[in-house]
This record gives structure tokens, sequence and C-alpha cells, in this order.
């Protein structure tokens, strides 16, 4: 039996319910270029040591909604040929970047991926004592602290995801299905 879990496509959000808006990071140009090299350097890491996720489109060069689509389909009709059962199992998390715990994230950095010393440190202060305001017509909400989540808008975030949530893939081939992730999306 196949099952296979992809991305589900999300519906527009009502612009009138608050939880359906993100905070959206807002960083200077130089801390952008910082970020974009740490990036650069920590995908290089992943890719040298095959860390990343071999089915997972979407924030890997050469992978996208087109290529998780026709895996996908691939998948099912080979299946179906081969008189097998298809399951198919979308699974899309709500604001799944807030959900990612720090502490975790830092210690799967650190055993999974081998990232340790300066470079975990940087990390760590990268994601710890952050916090968020809203700002509409010039009106400021007080500010909160962030004790969970990767920042959206940044060029980390997602790399970080994707690292935080990877022994999902180990738990699924375990039960040798077959699966597919897009974005934060399974």
């Amino acid at each position: 039996m196949v099952i296979y879990a992809v991305s589900a496509p999300t519906l527009t959000p009502s612009r009138a319910a608050l939880q359906n808006f993100r905070p959206i990071l807002n960083l200077k140009f130089v801390s952008k270029l910082i970020e974009k090299a740490v990036a650069s350097q920590l995908s290089e890491h992943i890719l040298k040591h095959d860390l990343g996720e071999t089915f997972q489109s979407a924030y890997k060069r050469f992978h996208s909604t087109e290529t998780a689509l026709v895996r996908v389909h691939n998948d099912i009709l080979t299946a179906i040929d081969n008189n097998n059962s298809v399951i198919l199992l979308l699974l899309d998390l709500s604001a799944a970047f807030d959900t990612v715990d720090h502490s975790i994230l830092l210690s799967r950095l650190s055993t999974r991926c081998a990232i340790k010393g300066t470079v975990l440190s940087c990390l760590k202060s990268y994601l710890t004592s952050r916090t968020q305001f809203f700002n509409v017509n010039n009106c400021r909400s007080s500010r909160r602290s962030l004790e969970h989540s990767v920042p959206q808008g940044s060029v980390l975030g997602p790399l970080l995801y994707l690292l935080y949530t990877s022994p999902l893939a180990d738990i699924i081939n375990r039960h040798n299905l077959e699966y597919h992730f897009y974005a934060d999306n399974t």
C-alpha cells in the first residue's frame, strides 16, 4: 500500500481574522546580507554532508511546486499500475513556522547536523531574545517576546524549519511509506 503525503493548497485567509496575519521579519540591508551569507554556508554544509531531505520541494535549487506535483502524480500512477492501494494524505500546519521550539531546533542542529561551537552560538543568538509588534497606521502594539518560531520573511527561517522537521521523514521511512514535502506542508 502506498500512503502519500503532500502539500495542500491553502485557501485565501479572511482579512478580518487577526489570527490569519503573521509577522514578517523587517531587517536592515546589512543584516540581510549577513543572513544570506550564513544561509549559503549552512546550505553548503547540508549538501556536503547529505543532511537535506531528498523528497523536499521548495527552498532547494531545482525543486519547485512542479517537481512536487510530478513526483506525487508519478508515485500514484505507479502504485495503481502495480495494483497497490493508494491513500493520499495532505497535511498543512497552520502557522507552521510559529511552532518551532528553539531548544529542540538547536539540539537537532548540534546532534543531527554537527553544528557546534561559535556557529551554534550565533544561531542561538539569532533565534532567541526576539520580540514582535504590530504597526498599523503608525499605531504600534506593545512588544511581545517570541519563545517559539523562526522568522518569516527571512532567508534562514525556511532552512531552519526544514532542519527542525527533518525527523518526520525518518518516521515515515520506518513505516515504508512514500511521501513528499513541500515547504512547510506535508
